[in-house]
């Protein structure tokens, strides 16, 4: 049998990163490596996120906002593991959190991000309805003044970590203009309820949400966030994070490939040798190698605050894709050992169809480069 040889450094990759940053990966892939990755498959299978990993993600310091690069290689590592490890971090820091840095009040960040940043609070955020996805100014959920704060009504759906969550940052309507709640768990008039029977995510715990007469006081509306403009702005701190976290399923697939084909032996030599194989894994490290460049390109561009929204949409949409094709290619080279639990890359490439259309789907973002591109705006007449 012949060593799989450890893959080279895409691009001189690390070269570009500083020791800091390096430290940071290295101390997470680690935590994956020897904790998240023996939990996965069972976990996967059963539908459950191992909840009893969020005190060490803590001790890790990934459950607080950190620089962009750090946000991304975090990502990166959590998601070499499994999209739901760095969904359920994503949603925590990037969305919930997020609403709350740019839009909350000192005496609410003073409440909340601490106790988050400590993993004794996990947060959730709820903006897509049954009815109303990619188009969520279109929300009925609906704010209704009341005495000393508002009444909430409505319905959403798809909100990562709500049913474990101690607090959800919701969007509604008040007066026709959309803003942003904090709903702590068990407010009378709310409920939790976890969706069931997923064919991927299975290891992120995704809520639908009722509101029935839910009385939220004064002190808990965001006091910053006025507009659509408000939860479109914490996506994009989390698309972002979905940029580099695709990419680390897409590392994490080809290496499975390279290993298993210089190990599985057909016709008397090791399928590696196959011209087919090679074409497969030469196009595979390629992705790999463009999808991680892009990430920390970008992420560049965050610290220096020249990242625009429509690049994120760039990311997001060409490294979704670019993962996509790896996981799937990685599965052929795999064969028949590819659709078992003790493999990878069909659990990435279930998890990466579900990135394809949450937190805007593959044909918005297409159409959002469209519109920046021409001018012309093809979401309405």
């Amino acid at each position: 049998m012949t060593n799989a040889p450890v893959p080279p450094d895409y691009a001189r990759f690390d070269d570009l990163l500083s020791d800091e940053e390096r430290a940071v990966r290295d101390r997470v892939r680690s935590f994956v490596n020897e904790e998240a990755l023996p939990l996965v498959a069972d976990h996967y299978e059963r539908g459950a996120y191992p909840a009893h990993l969020t005190p060490r993600l803590a001790e890790l310091g990934v459950l607080h906002h950190s620089e962009p690069v750090v946000d991304g290689l975090i990502a990166h590592e959590l998601e070499r593991a499994d999209a739901g490890l760095r969904s359920f971090v994503s949603v925590h820091v990037h969305l919930a959190g997020s609403a709350i840095r740019f839009f909350g009040s000192e005496e609410q960040q003073g409440r909340y991000l601490p106790a988050m940043a400590r993993g004794e609070l996990i947060g959730a955020f709820s903006l897509t309805e049954p009815g109303h996805g990619s188009d969520p100014g279109a929300m009925e959920t609906v704010a209704r003044p009341a005495p000393g704060g508002y009444v909430l009504y409505g319905h959403k759906r798809w909100a990562t970590n709500a049913t474990i969550a101690g607090l959800v940052v919701v969007w509604a309507k008040l007066d026709g203009e959309v803003r942003g709640f904090l709903v702590d768990r068990g407010t009378p008039g709310f409920r939790a309820e976890q969706i069931e029977r997923k064919l991927s995510f299975r290891m992120s715990v995704s809520s639908e949400l009722f509101f029935e007469e839910c009385f939220i006081p004064e002190s808990q509306l965001l006091p910053g966030a006025k507009g659509l403009g408000a939860p479109l702005r914490c996506l994009s701190e989390a698309r972002y994070g979905i940029v580099w976290g695709v990419a680390g399923a897409a590392e994490a697939c080809f290496e499975e490939a390279l290993r298993y084909s210089l190990h599985r032996e057909q016709f008397g030599r090791p399928i590696g040798g196959f011209q087919l194989t090679q074409e497969k894994l030469a196009d595979m490290y390629a992705a790999v190698v463009q999808s991680k460049l892009l990430a920390l390109h970008l992420g560049r561009l965050k610290e220096r605050g020249q990242l625009h929204h429509t690049s994120v949409s760039l990311g997001k949409r060409t490294n979704v894709r670019h993962s996509l094709s790896v996981a799937r290619t990685a599965r052929t080279v795999l064969g028949a050992h590819g659709i078992t639990a003790d493999t990878v890359s069909l659990r990435h490439a279930a998890n990466l169809e579900t990135e394809m259309t949450y937190e805007g789907t593959d044909e918005v973002h297409a159409l959002a480069l469209g519109r920046h591109l021409t001018g012309l705006d093809a979401f309405r007449g």
